[in-house]
């Protein structure tokens, strides 16, 4: 039995089709946590075991750990948290006691880049997932933390501004080269260590996709293949700050925006090396063709 959160997010609604459809479908009993069950398509909820609520919950926990055998772990979003704690270590603790509870064996958790780093005590909402990967280690359970640097998907956001004026936006230097994931890869390193528990223990696995790549060099290779002019634009720390109240964010959850930037400016994501294991397949260039493009109309 293998608990989902988050099955409709963008890595655990990914992860779950590779487990429904993937080459070890039928292989593992699947039991997904969702606070609205309707957000599964039918044909889904058909095939797994549905526990409604939130993961936050003693009660949902409870239920969903009842059996389980391995937890994937996301804490969704919520913009007017009180604190960093709360979003991270806070919605975690109930489930931390579950997982001792019932003896689950293995947990698989979504995290990010940075142990370890000169920036990683103040690296915002980094240095609270942190925090919550240490909750998690304790419970008894083999843990493994995805440790993932910025999404390649979080550039969808952008898809009106790339269309209409040819402008992408960050707060990171130009220049600076970085690793980026896709979360379609995130998922399928997921999938790969809750079918296979042979490991044991706690520890981390980057998932850094194959090269870095600065701002500029992302605008290129945008260019090239929307076949129109995109451009870098970099936005200061103190404009960003000021943009995010807008989209509904808690002045903690703001301050830890802000600071999370800050860090990666300073190469909060710089900290691991590149190797054939964490070498994630997609390009970025092959993520612009097949997911990118299609949002914006030549």
């Amino acid at each position: 039995m293998i608990v989902i959160t988050t099955p409709t997010g963008q890595i655990g609604g990914r992860l779950l089709d590779l487990l429904l459809d993937g080459p070890h479908a039928f292989t593992e009993e699947l039991r997904v946590v969702v606070r609205d069950p309707a957000r599964l398509p039918e044909a889904v909820r058909a095939r797994v075991d549905v526990v409604a609520g939130s993961h936050d919950d003693p009660e949902v926990v409870d239920r969903a750990f009842t059996g389980a055998h391995a937890v994937f772990w996301v804490v969704p979003p919520t913009p007017q948290a009180p604190s960093l704690d709360a979003v991270y270590s806070g919605f975690t603790r109930a489930a931390a006691e579950a997982l001792t509870a019932h003896g689950v064996r293995h947990v698989v958790g979504v995290s990010a880049l940075g142990r370890g780093t000169p920036v990683a005590h103040r690296a915002g909402h980094v240095t609270a997932s942190l925090a919550m990967d240490d909750l998690l280690a304790g419970t008894g359970a083999a843990y493994r933390a995805l440790a993932n640097p910025s999404f390649m998907d979080n550039l969808l956001e952008q898809t009106a501004s790339i269309r209409d004026r040819g402008v992408y936006t960050s707060t990171v230097a130009a220049d600076r080269p970085a690793p980026l994931a896709a979360t379609r890869d995130i998922a399928a390193a997921a999938a790969d260590l809750l079918l296979d528990r042979s490991w044991t223990g706690t520890g981390e696995v980057p998932v850094l996709g194959p090269e870095d790549l600065s701002a500029n060099d992302m605008a290129r290779i945008m260019s090239e293949v929307l076949g129109r002019p995109v451009r870098y634009e970099r936005q200061s720390l103190d404009d960003f700050r000021a943009s995010l109240p807008g989209y509904g964010f808690s002045p903690a959850l703001v301050e830890g925006y802000v600071d999370m930037m800050r860090a990666k400016d300073d190469g909060l994501d710089a900290g691991v090396e590149r190797t054939p294991r964490s070498a994630s397949p997609t390009t970025f260039r092959q993520w612009c063709e097949e997911v990118l493009k299609p949002t914006v109309p030549a």
